[in-house]
């Protein structure tokens, strides 16, 4: 069975199913990888091969369509390769990515779902790049051990409110199965949202059956699964719901820069921190620039693009004000590899409670 023939833009999760079987999935936790034996310097003659880079490379990202396009023109203008790009959703990504196996067209991939690149490099799809400029002052949780993909920003999945319709400032996930809350709430669909899979899936790792039973309340207390992030946002920013649980928190920082009446907030119980993995695909025709199109991604101007979206800058020496940091969230402490493992079954759950 094909992607196209189960829904146009797969959860991740079931897409790599259908896409690559079963996988093992690889073994980054929240805690952060142990770095290989690869060694991360590159030869003399590598990074001459990168510095004369030319052509062009396709990319296919996932996420804000303003930081990918801010991505490629500040590329373009700074080294003249030329970059096709492809921006929609996860997956839609990986969608065309499955479309296209038999003749691939992209050479860098950016998602919004860090498991699933786990299956890239599990499958031997993605390309090591040990030698990527800049790839040791990442958060160690946003790099891969063997340096196949690169968690150049990252997302919080947390509660976006209107602050004129919202009964009381939410604090927590269960404030939500209240009856003042009844009717008033959406969350992204998982089948439609990576990153909202991937908060559903580290909330269930974390907490079990106690997870399933907030589920379930959420569900009897009318909380609408609306769509990706964005449909699941746009109700809230015009107060006809009052909050979106679980979706990315750019979009609403980004919504209250502009004057909204919105405010965002991380539940105290814990949230998922979704680094947005970044990676070559093995098969592309353009190594160098590729790799060249990585180093950007992991420099201090394309760091800026990133803190400019109000997204979470991918290094930890990057400096930000716009939005909270990864010091005052509450993270739960989750198996990525488990998640990865178990993200079917646990959408399959998931939708079944909510009546999809």
């Amino acid at each position: 069975m094909r992607v196209s023939a189960i829904r146009p833009a797969l959860a991740v999760a079931v897409f790599l199913a259908v896409a690559f079987s079963a996988f093992a999935a690889g073994a980054v936790e929240q805690t952060g990888p142990q770095r290989s034996t690869v060694p991360a310097a590159s030869s003399a003659d590598e990074r001459a091969e990168v510095a004369a880079a030319s052509g062009t490379i396709t990319v296919y990202s996932a996420g804000p369509g303003g930081l990918a396009n801010a991505f490629k023109n500040t590329f373009e203008a700074a080294t003249g390769i030329r970059v096709e790009l492809f921006q929609s959703t996860t997956g839609a990504v990986l969608g065309r990515l499955e479309a296209e196996a038999a003749n691939p067209v992209a050479d860098v991939v950016i998602l919004a779902s860090w498991p699933a690149a786990f299956e890239f490099k599990t499958r031997g799809l993605s390309l090591a790049y040990p030698g990527a400029v800049g790839a040791d002052e990442l958060h160690s949780a946003f790099l891969d051990a063997d340096y196949h993909f690169f968690g150049t920003s990252a997302s919080a999945l947390g509660v976006t409110f209107n602050t004129n319709a919202a009964p009381a400032v939410p604090m927590d996930w269960s404030d939500f199965t209240r009856p003042e809350w009844r009717g008033l709430v959406n969350i992204p669909d998982p089948l439609l949202s990576g990153s909202a899979l991937d908060f559903i899936s580290g909330y269930v790792n974390v907490y079990g059956e106690e997870a399933w039973s907030l589920f379930e309340a959420l569900a009897a207390n009318d909380v609408l699964v609306a769509g990706a992030n964005n449909p699941a946002l746009t109700p809230v920013v015009s107060g006809a719901k009052a909050a979106v649980l679980a979706g990315v928190d750019y979009m609403g920082y980004a919504q209250a820069a502009s004057g909204e009446a919105v405010r965002v907030v991380y539940p105290s119980s814990g949230t998922v921190v979704n680094p947005r993995p970044a990676f070559i695909l093995k098969s592309s025709q353009n190594i160098p620039a590729a790799k060249r199109f990585v180093d950007f991604l992991l420099s201090h101007d394309a760091q800026q693009l990133v803190a400019n979206a109000y997204l979470l800058p991918g290094r930890s020496d990057f400096v930000f004000t716009n939005r909270d940091g990864m010091d005052v969230i509450p993270m739960l402490e989750y198996d990525w590899e488990w998640m990865s493992e178990n993200a079917e079954a646990i959408t399959d759950r998931f939708t079944r409670i909510f009546g999809r």
